[in-house]
């Protein structure tokens, strides 16, 4: 049982045979899939699966804080595994292609902006997009 399925079934969720392969399939990828690939990738293990049954999944995975979509702005909800550790996401906008950072220094300057503003933090995400810059540019 990988680590996706073991918090799905803390959570008290009814893991079918549907949910145990989307929930498989996401604890292995590598990258941030929205519904439409994880159908792909779950029907190459059963040909059963619709995609209804991913986007109910996903929806009952999300509400359950199991896993967490992202909006980087591609008209599509991406979904990766909530993290054990915070980090943040930069997008190539030409590709979609998604690299998960983390900054010790950007972590104390936000701190450092809401202490400054009369906020503590309490969350955050961030998001940057970008394109690939080519060496000498």
């Amino acid at each position: 049982m990988d680590r996706l399925e073991k918090l799905c079934v803390e959570k008290g969720l009814r893991m079918t045979e549907p949910r145990r392969i989307i929930a498989r399939v996401l604890s292995v990828a590598d990258d941030h899939p929205d519904a439409e690939e994880l159908h792909r990738r779950a029907n190459s293990l059963d040909a059963s699966i619709s995609l209804a049954t991913v986007y109910r999944t996903v929806k009952l995975f999300e509400d359950a804080g199991i896993i967490q979509a992202h909006d980087f702005r591609d008209g599509r909800a991406r979904y990766e595994e909530v993290p054990e550790e915070h980090h943040d996401h930069l997008i190539n906008v030409k590709t979609g292609a998604v690299v998960e950072f983390h900054s010790d220094e950007i972590e104390k300057l936000q701190e450092e902006i809401a202490r400054k503003l009369g906020f503590k933090l309490v969350d955050h995400r961030l998001e940057l997009y970008g394109i690939p810059v080519k060496d000498g540019e």
